[in-house]
């Protein structure tokens, strides 16, 4: 029987390999939010002030980082090491064994799991947000649809990205969003993506949900009718999965239909379907955009979201056929996904 270095190193050294892991994660927090102070980073790694400064007197003496009165950032050097570690961290943290099983469990294209969970740290959305990014630049080739939702995941995402993704994109909002906060509206996040990423974007200013009545009267308007032609064109769609409960009070349900998806048991939304822990729909609201039939034949589905508690609605999502489905997720979520 033949050993891994990396199972050999778990095995002669294991003391080393809580080290690496810290290490990994200063360098890897620094890079997402640098520059960055030292306390904001002993919060939100959960060091104390005296472990943090030994471990950034280290990096800095080896060069991986630069300390100014503004913050901390990496050096080329932090960069390159941060680089060559991730390959080796993601095995001895086993995430790549982790996403082969929550692939097979749930039946997807794909699994992508970032470490840590975003319900304990608010900068592992970051990190989901650039995982995601990577994953859409792979996809890109000619020229390019991209239909986004909204909320907060969505616009994690839409800070990590860059001019690099290419210029042959539009991003257009998968649905319509007054109603909603602002910054988390489908269609402020498309304006920030194709400013990030330097390309064209559209909006669709109506409604997120209207009447049966409303909805026949709107989708026949030209301009709005160009939007939704150019949606159900997109070749990759990147959407989150929402909490039922959050979601509805999110979009200021009534108090009936509340009620309705109580006693249904409603787990997750998605599209403006929700479903039950078995996957089923037990309720719809009419919204102009994308519909849930219109997914089954784009060519990229790109599904993010993290956090342990958000594990029973990503679960009850997937529940339904979605095997053009990459799901980008965190380690959080990932284990609480196993448990059931």
């Amino acid at each position: 029987m033949s050993y891994s270095l990396v199972e050999i190193q778990k095995r002669l050294l294991p003391d080393l390999l809580p080290v690496m892991q810290r290490r990994y994660d200063i360098l890897q927090y620094i890079s997402l939010m640098e520059p960055v102070g030292r306390r904001s980073l002993s919060v939100s790694l959960g060091l104390t002030e005296r472990i943090l400064r030994g471990e950034v007197s280290l990096l800095k003496e080896q060069n991986l980082i630069h300390i100014a009165s503004i913050g901390m950032s990496l050096t080329p050097e932090g960069h390159e090491v941060l680089e060559g570690l991730q390959t080796m961290m993601r095995e001895l943290s086993g995430l790549n064994s982790l996403e082969e099983q929550i692939k097979k469990r749930l039946g997807v294209e794909k699994v992508i799991i970032v470490s840590g969970d975003s319900d304990e740290s608010p900068w592992v959305k970051s990190e989901l947000g650039r995982a995601s990014a990577t994953c859409m630049k792979g996809m890109l080739e000619g020229e390019n649809i991209i239909a986004v939702t909204g909320g907060t995941t969505m616009a994690a995402v839409a800070e990590m990205l860059t001019p690099e993704l290419g210029k042959d994109i539009l991003f257009v909002p998968a649905r319509g969003g007054i109603g909603e906060d602002v910054k988390n509206q489908a269609n402020t996040i498309c304006a920030k993506m194709a400013e990030r990423a330097q390309a064209k974007h559209r909006v669709l200013y109506v409604p997120d949900q209207v009447s049966s009545e409303m909805y026949q009267t709107i989708v026949k308007e030209p301009l709005i009718h160009e939007v939704l032609t150019l949606i159900k064109s997109a070749n990759i769609v990147l959407h989150g999965i929402g909490d039922a409960i959050t979601m509805a009070e999110r979009r200021k349900t009534s108090a009936s239909d509340l009620e309705k998806l109580r006693e249904k048991k409603a787990v997750s939304e998605a599209f403006g379907y929700y479903f039950n822990e078995d996957g089923e729909i037990v309720h719809k609201v009419h919204t102009i955009g994308l519909q849930l039939k219109d997914i089954a034949d784009v060519e990229h589905v790109i599904a993010v979201a993290g956090g342990a508690s958000k594990a029973k609605a990503i679960r009850s999502y997937m529940k339904q056929d979605r095997q053009n489905t990459i799901l980008i997720t965190d380690e959080g979520a990932a284990k609480e996904l196993l448990l059931s």
